[in-house]
């Protein structure tokens, strides 16, 4: 029987990326990274002895972040007296195509998001992705098609072929 915090130690990190992915904000991913682990935590006996906490784990978040996006939409948006600060410009062109990149998968919804998340960050088939997002294949390929035409439409520039990010 697989312990729950080894088991958090050892996915943590990966469900954070993971959960970053999804809101696009380092606050909101920490709060859905909670909310999951409870939800895993509630359910660790059974998990455990079925040995699937991992796409369990995964399915809480993706319905999780769903559930947020929904919600957020509803409530009324709040005006600022002055705009926030912002930070000074950094000339750093792998940060830039990452911001480029941030903000163009923050105009998908969260479906076409998780769908780009499963199959090309955490290397799901349409078949995994599918089950884990309760939906058919079908479904899976028509949103990853509508969700990189979109990227497309919103920024051609990440797809030229000079701009690199250096890992």
């Amino acid at each position: 029987m697989l312990d729950f915090e080894a088991w958090v130690q050892g996915r943590s990190r990966q469900l954070a990326r993971t959960a970053y992915l999804l809101t696009g904000d380092a606050h909101l991913a920490e709060d859905l990274l909670q909310d999951t682990l409870a939800r895993v935590a509630e359910r660790w006996p059974t998990l455990s002895r079925t040995g699937a906490p991992d796409g369990y784990a995964r399915k809480v978040m993706y319905h999780l972040s769903v559930d947020w996006w929904r919600r957020r939409r509803s409530r009324p948006e709040v005006l600022l007296d002055h705009p926030p600060e912002t930070a000074a410009a950094v000339d750093d062109p792998a940060l830039e195509l990452r911001l480029d990149l941030r903000k163009a998968l923050m105009r998908l919804t969260p479906r076409q998001r998780a769908v780009l998340v499963l199959r090309f960050f955490e290397d799901c088939s349409e078949v995994q992705s599918a089950e884990l997002l309760g939906c058919s294949v079908s479904t899976v390929k028509s949103q990853t098609r509508h969700a990189l035409g979109r990227l497309r439409a919103l920024a051609p520039d990440l797809l030229e072929p000079t701009r690199e990010v250096q890992q």
